[in-house]
């Protein structure tokens, strides 16, 4: 038996107790904590460390070796949208709209520059209306859609710039070709799905918003040293709910298309530094175990300690190790998250829970990295529902699973 510590909330609540309108939180670090501490690869680049030194840090047992990331990526930039938008201020610019995966073009519609295209979902298929000189035309609904734009691969000219609007953002790309289907989701119905297909070696590591352009060359280059090991874990999965490898958010790793590499006086760093990390036109620095990229997982800060993948997801990874990661605690280097506090709702802790009012939390046990283990709620009625500390701390949007309920006690529980 292992005795750890962990918190309690006061003396339990009766059936008749108040119940507050909210808990209050505390902790530190943000994010999982898996793999690599973005926050710690930039102390260790202050200190003088080298990209290789860094990523061998927080991936022990692993190996940088150079494999081929020519691979195309399918990046998923529209998630179960019901409408999307397409346009390109560029001057000169060609836009295709193609009926199929573009083996085979079948022409639908040719347009230019300010000329728009709408999206959206008619009978499971893609409904299409564009926007020439002021005048809008319908066309016939497709499986699946394919966009060109002039300066890629797949259409020459100069290069050009396109737009995606959806969901109240637009995002800028350069590179590839986008593909738009429907497909069905469980909840929500027919939804569409928009891809953006890439080269991994370039195209797609050149559009990584993970970390500022103006941290340490050491750190930029672990950063692309990691995101090019995840991509490449991915290579040849593509999930049928999204019609991809990756999603373009935190769900895997941020993709920001054009927008990272047009940052005033910073894109051509970030640039320079994924070009470091390349050994040849069509390979790059890779994180590996027996000569296969690993997963590599990474996040923002920690509590002190790496997190391990089966304390995080229930899962041995074979290859998430815990080690130090002081540089979290660093209010100079992580000066939003070396500490932090939250509220949480009533309303929130409820539907977290699933219970119908939360009276109480408590803390039951706390992994050996300090990350809570499990927490349990009790409702007025004397109902307790328990809960990872991990699938907790990602519903109630909590920075981190590194945290203390305000108003415990400190206790010793066996566990």
């Amino acid at each position: 038996m292992v005795l750890i510590s962990t918190l309690v909330l006061g003396a339990l609540p009766s059936a008749f107790a108040d119940v507050p309108k909210a808990i209050s939180f505390s902790g530190k670090g943000y994010g999982h904590g898996v793999g690599m501490s973005q926050i710690g690869a930039r102390g260790l680049a202050i200190a003088g460390d080298s990209a290789t030194a860094i990523v061998n840090y927080y991936y022990p047992t692993s190996e940088v070796l150079p494999l081929v990331d020519d691979q195309i990526l399918r990046v998923n930039v529209g998630h179960q949208l019901t409408t999307a938008a397409l346009k390109s201020e560029t001057p000169g610019m060609t836009l295709q709209l193609l009926s199929g995966d573009g083996a085979e073009p079948q022409f639908l519609s040719v347009l230019a520059a300010k000329d728009s295209v709408k999206l959206s979902v008619s009978n499971k298929q893609v409904a299409i209306t564009t926007t020439q000189v002021g005048i809008t035309t319908d066309i016939n609904p497709v499986n699946l859609l394919t966009i060109r734009w002039s300066g890629t691969r797949y259409l020459a000219g100069q290069d050009s710039i396109l737009s995606l609007t959806h969901s109240q953002k637009t995002t800028r790309y350069r590179y590839g070709q986008m593909q738009v289907k429907v497909v069905k989701d469980a909840k929500l119905g027919y939804r569409l799905e928009i891809v953006n297909q890439v080269r991994l070696h370039d195209e797609y590591l050149w559009g990584i918003g993970e970390v500022p352009s103006s941290w340490p060359a050491a750190a930029l280059e672990a950063q692309a040293i990691v995101s090019r090991s995840f991509a490449m874990s991915k290579v040849g999965k593509v999930s049928k709910s999204c019609d991809c490898e990756l999603y373009s958010t935190i769900s895997d790793q941020n993709f920001v298309g054009y927008s990272k590499e047009a940052e005033p006086k910073w894109g051509p760093i970030w640039k320079a530094a994924v070009t470091r990390t390349s050994v040849s036109e069509n390979s790059g620095l890779t994180v590996t175990r027996n000569l296969l990229p690993v997963r590599t997982y990474f996040g923002s800060s920690t509590g002190g300690v790496t997190e391990t993948s089966i304390n995080a997801w229930g899962s041995d990874a074979g290859y998430t190790f815990s080690v130090p990661d002081p540089w979290s605690l660093d209010s100079k280097l992580n000066p939003n998250y070396f500490k932090w506090k939250r509220e949480i709702t009533q309303s929130v802790l409820a539907s977290v829970f699933g219970l119908s009012d939360v009276a109480s939390v408590r803390i039951l046990s706390l992994n050996q990295t300090g990350t809570v283990k499990f927490i349990e709620a009790k409702s007025s009625n004397g109902k307790k529902v328990k809960l990872s500390g991990e699938v907790f701390r990602s519903l109630s949007k909590l920075p981190s699973a590194w945290f203390s309920v305000a108003g415990e006690e400190l206790v010793s529980v066996q566990n």
